[in-house]
């Protein structure tokens, strides 16, 4: 019983496989595409359409490839586990409890990978910040309108934040309104800075208000944060260097002072 249930998960592990890489010539091309609109439909409860807009890719497209890719490594490592386990002569329901919790933990690793990839690219956005305001300051109080402005950085630029104006500027040009679309954007990028600078964009726009002053401001703050994050950063270097130093070459260094003095004792007292 065990060797048909292992010959056939053999057989299932390749097909996990074609149907995760998606590879040329697949033959589960059809059953690919009908897992891709079962999974359409459902609901997002984990917030990944949320992340994904963040990482730029927030089409119904991206979210069922992710899901497809989730699914499809999780059933593979699942597969893969059951055979092992069947081959070494173990009880099914080993089995079954070891690759459920197999294809749990890939589920898991492959959503904290996404926040991850969230994390890292927001990181990255707020690090850009300071550069781009000043460069956005400059265009402005050299003449140019703010949508001139940020397709100059958009196509000078090269980074998220750019790519983040290179969007805005897409949907102006689709008709959408500039305050609208910056709104967009900073809903989409889930940072307290560019937050706070988007809502001074737009307030500006809409009331008129001179854009220089608001852009000097936010761009004088934005340089003020980011040095109280490298010191942070290398506050907590500090902290992580002293650990070498206490446990590691403090004693070392103390055992070589010693030593010395230990062994002439040993001598005296034998």
């Amino acid at each position: 019983m065990f060797t048909i249930i292992a010959i056939a998960m053999l057989f299932a592990i390749p097909g996990g496989l074609l149907f995760i890489f998606d590879s040329a010539g697949n033959p589960f091309k059809e059953l690919e595409r009908g897992a891709r609109a079962s999974v359409g439909k459902s609901r997002d409860k984990s917030g990944i359409h949320l992340r994904l807009e963040e990482l730029g890719k927030g089409s119904e497209q991206d979210y069922q490839n992710f899901r497809i890719r989730q699914i499809g490594f999780c059933a593979a490592s699942a597969a893969m586990v059951s055979v092992l386990i069947l081959i070494s002569n173990h009880s099914l329901f080993v089995a079954l409890l070891l690759s459920g919790l197999m294809a749990v933990l890939i589920y898991v690793i492959i959503d904290r990978e996404l926040t991850s990839q969230v994390k890292d690219r927001r990181r990255i956005i707020e690090a850009e910040f300071p550069a781009i305001v000043e460069m956005l300051t400059l265009a402005i109080a050299a003449g140019e309108t703010p949508m001139s402005a940020m397709l100059r950085i958009a196509e000078s630029a090269n980074g998220e934040l750019s790519k983040e104006f290179a969007t805005v500027i897409s949907s102006v040009r689709t008709g959408e309104p500039l305050h609208t679309s910056l709104d967009a954007m900073g809903r989409r990028v889930k940072s307290v800075m560019i937050r706070r600078f988007i809502d001074a964009i737009v307030t500006a726009t809409l009331r008129g208000a001179p854009l220089i002053e608001v852009l000097s401001r936010h761009a004088t703050e934005a340089r003020a944060n980011q040095r109280n994050i490298i010191m942070n950063a290398a506050g907590k270097a500090e902290i992580s260097m002293m650990i070498p130093v206490v446990f590691l070459i403090l004693p070392i260094s103390i055992l070589f002072a010693l030593w010395p003095s230990l062994t002439n004792l040993n001598l005296f007292a034998n």
